[in-house]
């Protein structure tokens, strides 16, 4: 259940008004000492009664090594998979691991049975995506084959389960060859017992233009891969004006195309676990939003004295303030905008969920994940 707080709430009545101890309603949305709420904040309110009609998902979720081990004991429990981010590699084809060891991962995720993903990604030395690195790896055989060699070799010896394929601005003559890749890649793996996800930029048809979306065909990959990611966030992004990470009607959008090109039983919906602060006025080129955490966003909201708002197209939570003469904009995630996103897994059939990132608890939203679906 969710409860929208209005103007004279407080934990206690409200922990009345549902029967629940206030210390699960506390504790369920991580509200701090002392126990302040935002006019317009979105909780989860635990419901005893055991929904009948749940399914069974496959829920993802991204994480870097540096992760704190604590968030992800507390994550774990509500994943199928564990995607660590990331692994490299070079023009040559060798894999280049993480910087930070990620062994610990992989056995804290084989602890609490979740299958651990390694995620490849083409970064360059400055953490970007080089697509001249894409193209000498796809165009190249012997490169290609010595990836896919070194990529088992590593899947063994650290005891993953599979492989992520995180490859972003594919140059569009690059296309057909990077589907070849997938296509070989998948064939290799699955034949040594691993499984195959590729992530897609969010298309909403296939003759698309821009460097995200030209480099990939839908249709080819959702049949080369076992299955794929829609990264259904970033229209609100760090150097873009002020908007919803994830707008609703958006992400629909991209579901309704990605469902006439691939099976939705191969398709889990990307989901973001953050939000974005923004100084305005915005100048293109020039401004640069902060990253914040959904719980954080709240807490600022208190701080601020500023009441949430919830746009109806969007479906997602945002609200300004002015802090220091400067006037700021915030977009994040509630319950309220992923019940939203929840129910178009139900409604489309799709695989399950994946979240870009899991680094900071969010507990609501799992503990409403799992009232929804059996994980």
């Amino acid at each position: 259940m969710i409860y929208v707080v209005s103007a004279g709430d407080t934990v206690d009545r409200i922990a009345a008004d549902f029967g629940i101890p206030v210390e699960t309603l506390i504790y369920d949305n991580q509200i701090p000492y002392p126990y302040r709420l935002a006019i317009g904040q979105a909780l989860f309110i635990t419901d005893q009664e055991e929904r009948e009609d749940k399914r069974s998902i496959f829920v993802n979720g991204y994480a870097y090594p540096f992760i704190r081990e604590w968030v992800l004991r507390q994550t774990l429990p509500y994943l199928t998979e564990l995607s660590v981010f990331s692994y490299g590699f070079t023009t040559e084809g060798i894999l280049i691991p993480p910087i930070i060891e990620d062994q610990w991962m992989i056995d804290l995720a084989r602890q609490y049975g979740v299958n651990p993903i390694l995620t490849l990604t083409p970064l360059d030395d400055s953490g970007r995506f080089n697509n001249n690195l894409i193209s000498v790896m796809v165009n190249d055989e012997e490169v290609r084959n010595t990836l896919i060699i070194q990529l088992i070799n590593t899947l063994y010896e650290k005891n993953y389960a599979g492989t992520d394929i995180d490859f972003e601005y594919i140059l569009a003559e690059d296309r057909d060859a990077f589907t070849e890749f997938v296509r070989v890649t998948t064939e290799s793996l699955n034949a040594e017992g691993f499984q195959v996800s590729v992530a897609l930029a969010p298309k909403t048809s296939a003759e698309q233009q821009g460097l995200l979306y030209e480099g990939k065909d839908y249709r080819a990959l959702g049949e080369a891969a076992n299955s794929v990611l829609l990264m259904t966030y970033e229209w609100g992004y760090t150097f873009g004006p002020p908007m919803a990470v994830a707008p609703l009607n958006k992400v629909r959008e991209v579901v309704e195309y990605a469902i006439t090109e691939i099976d939705p039983a191969k398709i889990n919906l990307g989901i973001p676990n953050y939000g974005y602060d923004w100084t305005l006025p915005y100048v293109r080129g020039e401004s640069r939003a902060r990253t914040i955490g959904n719980v954080e966003a709240v807490q600022l909201a208190i701080t601020q004295g500023v009441e949430i708002q919830f746009d109806p197209i969007a479906q997602t939570p945002f609200y300004t303030y002015v802090e220091q003469g400067l006037s700021h904009e915030v977009w994040f995630e509630d319950v309220r905008s992923l019940n939203e996103k929840f129910d178009l897994v139900y409604e489309y059939g799709l695989r399950g969920v994946g979240y870009w990132q899991i680094m900071q608890l969010f507990r609501a939203n799992w503990l409403l994940l799992e009232s929804r679906f059996r994980v």
